[in-house]
């Protein structure tokens, strides 16, 4: 017990600059192994076909939004429970812990039913080759309906993260990783005499990853997390505790929907060019998880630090941690530029590419890679505005890149006539996220003077 609270006061005691390292460090090394198992989904898919490839591309958006629930319903719960136990009410931390785990199956039902009744009209909506939308179905359909691991995945992560045992959160995440990368071949190539699956092998492979890593999870939940007590009459709905929990992470949410709306109506603007287009695009993701995972692991370590801060009232302390956050994730978004400006063709060699995908893709990746510049600062910015009761300010922000700015500048770009033309609208998008970002980022930080000021 004394352990695990010494795991928690560290939050409030331990210079900024070394709790963020360590806070992250485990997460950023769980986040690379969840990118590296995304990238090997993708080439093991890509020597089946381009077709393949092209598939998971499509089926990307919607996979995305069931990521972004249990994203965003994750952040809710870790940063309630961070200001609880910063507070010192481990019995109110512990009915959020449960009253997530209830989350997790509502949120599931949810993409069951999306799986079974919708997969089909929306990969339908995004292309009429017909070798296309047989394995994007297939795969869309396998996890969305088998989605309940994903989220119990998730939520035993930030129950992990919010009591400061990211070290065993990066475990659960690795296991999980390790464990789709190791059946991934079995299932697409059909080795040990198993049937030959394609793109749902892929899926399948996914989901017992998913659930080997839920299950390591709530094990290492059950044995360490002593200051998190969660008994099975806490998992239940609370009103209360599940109107705070979306009051934070709903924009979260509704920022992934946005992203997958983008995504969806990029690939259809990139696949009236070709379909060798639409699966650069889905190539581009893969590859910059490798950069972006890291600043997401950055801000998972952030977001309980201010969280727990937040609730002890220690105000520089939180500054001092956001320009840290800044400064580690600015570096991390450099490595991407400097590789996606100088080594396009080696990234894209991975994924056996063709010809035509190398001539598309290589100055796609150089002229999106501008954007990094601005990301770093805008990610940190938006989990900052999260962890402050501000959530809604980074929706806007997402909202007006996206939708306001992306997606407008890229189908006039695609009036041109040249598919190269498209890649230019996703940095200026990123600029008017910094501008936006900024104002937002301020305007949270006010809010919180005005609060530790009562």
């Amino acid at each position: 017990m004394a352990e695990q609270r010494l795991e928690t006061r560290r939050m409030g005691e331990m210079p900024e600059g070394k709790l963020l390292i360590t806070m992250a460090a485990p997460m950023i090394m769980s986040m690379l192994v969840q990118a590296m198992y995304n990238v090997v989904d993708s080439i093991y898919v890509g020597r089946v076909s381009e077709d393949c490839l092209a598939a998971l591309s499509l089926a990307f958006p919607a996979q995305n939004i069931m990521i972004g629930l249990g994203t965003g319903t994750g952040v809710g719960i870790s940063t309630l429970i961070s200001r609880a136990l910063g507070s010192l009410d481990r019995e109110e931390a512990g009915r959020v812990g449960g009253t997530g785990i209830f989350l997790c199956f509502c949120c599931w039902a949810l993409l069951a039913l999306f799986g079974i009744f919708g997969a089909e009209a929306f990969v339908n909506a995004q292309t009429s080759v017909e070798s296309i939308r047989h394995h994007a179905i297939s795969y869309l359909r396998i996890v969305t309906i088998i989605s309940l691991f994903v989220y119990l995945e998730i939520c035993v992560e930030r129950l992990l993260q919010s009591t400061g045992l990211t070290k065993l959160s990066m475990w659960t995440q690795m296991i999980g990783a390790v464990t789709n990368i190791i059946l991934d071949p079995f299932f697409i190539y059909g080795w040990l005499g198993l049937p030959a699956m394609g793109t749902a092998g892929a899926a399948v492979a996914t989901v017992i990853g998913q659930a080997v890593g839920a299950g390591v999870g709530f094990w290492f939940h059950i044995k360490r997390n002593r200051d998190l007590p969660i008994s099975l009459k806490m998992i239940r709905p609370n009103e209360r505790i599940i109107r705070h929990v979306y009051k934070i992470g709903l924009p979260s949410i509704v920022m992934m929907c946005i992203s997958s709306l983008t995504n969806y109506l990029m690939n259809v603007i990139l696949g009236a060019f070709t379909s060798t287009a639409v699966a650069v695009y889905g190539v581009y993701f893969k590859i910059q998880s490798f950069f972006f995972m890291p600043v997401f692991g950055i801000n998972n370590g952030m977001i309980p630090i201010i969280g727990y801060n937040y609730g002890a009232r220690k105000k520089d302390r939180i500054y001092r941690t956001i320009r840290y956050a800044v400064l580690y994730a600015s570096c991390f978004m450099l490595l991407g530029l400097l590789a996606f400006e100088t080594i396009p063709q080696v990234l894209l060699g991975i994924f056996s590419p063709s010809e035509a995908l190398l001539t598309i893709g290589v100055p796609a990746l150089r002229r999106i890679a501008l954007s990094f510049i601005f990301a770093g600062f805008c990610i940190v910015a938006g989990s900052v505005c999260q962890a402050l009761d501000r959530s809604v300010n980074s929706m806007i922000v997402a909202f007006l890149r996206q939708i306001v700015v992306l997606i407008p500048a890229a189908w006039l770009l695609s009036k041109t006539g040249d598919v190269n033309m498209v890649w230019w609208a996703i940095p200026i998008a990123e600029i008017m996220s910094l501008l936006a970002s900024i104002f937002f980022l301020r305007d949270a930080l006010k809010h919180m003077e005005r609060r530790l000021a009562m």
